[in-house]
């Protein structure tokens, strides 16, 4: 006799439950998606297709395709196609959708279509995590991570990138023509000469056509084009490696994890903070709010734009001194003075606030010493003038990154804290996407895309606080 467990024999006739409803527990997932997307008001949100006319073909309703996107990115399945084979045996979209099964077009064209509704209710669902008191300690982590576009990194072009490739092809072009000098020469046969000819000309379209790509970036205002995805950049990522990618700007409350505002851009993180902190503060409809992020944001102007939002920001400083890979003493080694306005130099002398220029986009005191820096006996480990001496600049509002880095120094693990809240929905968002690219293309696009991916977590983050029956109940509370 057989000790393992048997399965039932295929030709065995069975009879099913009688409702498609006995299949599903009732803490079944997809009931929770579909007391969610039942509540929303789809006309305000902006979903487009709601407005029927008396003739014409039914269409399916924006509430059916937008449930399934839902459910499709819960269980990380992002392509139309496969949503479209699922719809046809998962047992628990035949319950969600009623059986209904929509082709991979309409699944495609519904996404393209519908980015501002999409948005709309990835916003409505943070909301509605708002009003059930998630975000109570507004301390918000801010930070960014890049997602590798739909455009491949020979299908980017940089400067040097089409110098080189002009090089390359025109080297070509030369040795062809020698080719063909020899030829004539020494009589070689007239199907190696033509073969030779057909590649010449081949190189010389290829040249002509890197020539137009090389005006093309020269006029772009960031040097550089993607031929495939055009809204896509070329990145740094981690260990240097650079990718045509977006970075995915968010923000996330350290108590749940949960993500309280995102934006896609293709720029790196500086300058990001204060338009993180604006949607954040919209999103919590309040303005005292912390915000933690890493040194890649520090900006003097954005620093001093986000307090005056209301907002409290803290962050490391970086160092962007070349002093000591010049071989002279840092900026570091300079002590300020506050009472007395001046900077004590590493040996000992007073540096005075002599004037005030803007450079950056900000105004700057410059403190120096002609007379004491002219005399002194380490001034070649100062500056490499011959005869202008050392200046310190000071940006006319540095009190508030003082403020700031002191209040970094009473909580050194707020850093810690960050890292800890914010890498979590990047990490759970790229497992899900696989290691792939962005199914879309364009910002308008990639935005949908991202939308969902934040909603499908933010989703997923609530039912492991609440559980399904839970968050049901409280969705149709705050509605």
């Amino acid at each position: 006799m057989s000790k393992f467990i048997s399965g039932e024999n295929r030709d065995q006739s069975t009879l099913f439950p009688e409702s498609l409803d006995d299949y599903v527990s009732e803490d079944n997932t997809v009931r929770v998606i579909d007391a969610f997307i039942d509540e929303l008001n789809l006309v305000e949100l902006g979903f487009k297709g709601l407005n029927l006319k008396s003739t014409g073909r039914p269409r399916y309703h924006p509430s059916t395709l937008l449930k399934l996107y839902l459910y499709g990115y819960l269980n990380r399945i992002q392509s139309s196609r496969r949503l479209e084979t699922e719809c046809q045996r998962n047992v628990e979209l035949m319950w969600l959708l009623g059986k209904l099964a929509p082709d991979f077009k309409t699944i495609a064209d519904f996404r393209k279509n519908n980015c501002i509704g999409i948005q709309n209710a990835c916003r409505t669902f943070v909301e509605v995590c708002r009003r059930l008191n998630m975000f109570e300690g507004a301390v918000i982590a801010i930070d960014g991570s890049k997602l590798k576009a739909s455009n491949n990194k020979s299908n980017n072009y940089t400067p040097s990138k089409v110098k080189f490739h002009i090089e390359r092809v025109e080297k070509h072009i030369a040795n062809y023509l020698e080719q063909l000098d020899e030829a004539d020469k020494n009589q070689m046969s007239s199907s190696k000469i033509q073969t030779t000819k057909e590649r010449l000309a081949d190189f010389r379209s290829q040249l002509k056509e890197l020539h137009k790509i090389k005006k093309q970036v020269e006029a772009h205002p960031d040097k550089q084009i993607s031929t495939t995805d055009p809204d896509s950049r070329l990145m740094k990522t981690q260990g240097f490696t650079r990718v045509v990618s977006y970075n995915l700007q968010s923000a996330v409350d350290t108590k749940h994890h949960l993500i309280v505002a995102h934006e896609v851009t293709n720029v790196p993180d500086r300058g990001q903070l204060t338009p993180m902190t604006k949607l954040t503060q919209a999103a919590l409809h309040k303005k005292d709010i912390r915000v933690l992020a890493d040194k890649g944001y520090f900006s003097q102007p954005d620093l001093k734009s986000t307090i005056e939002l209301g907002a409290e920001p803290i962050m490391p400083k970086t160092d962007t001194s070349s002093s000591e890979k010049k071989g002279i003493f840092n900026r570091s080694l300079f002590k300020y003075d506050a009472e007395k306005d001046i900077y004590i130099c590493p040996a000992g002398n007073e540096l005075q606030n002599r004037m005030q220029v803007f450079e950056s986009g900000k105004y700057l005191d410059v403190y120096f010493n002609h007379i004491a820096c002219r005399d002194c006996p380490v001034r070649s480990k100062c500056t490499k003038s011959k005869k202008d001496p050392r200046r310190i600049r000071r940006w006319v509002d540095e009190v508030l990154t003082e403020q700031m880095l002191q209040k970094l120094a009473d909580e050194p693990e707020l850093m810690l804290h960050r890292k800890q809240t914010v890498e979590h929905p990047f990490g759970t968002i790229k497992l899900w996407m696989g290691a792939t690219h962005l199914l879309t293309r364009r910002f308008k696009n990639v935005s949908t895309e991202i939308s969902l991916h934040v909603l499908a977590y933010n989703f997923r983050r609530m039912l492991t606080i609440m559980g399904a029956n839970g968050l049901k109940q409280a969705i149709k509370q705050v509605y």
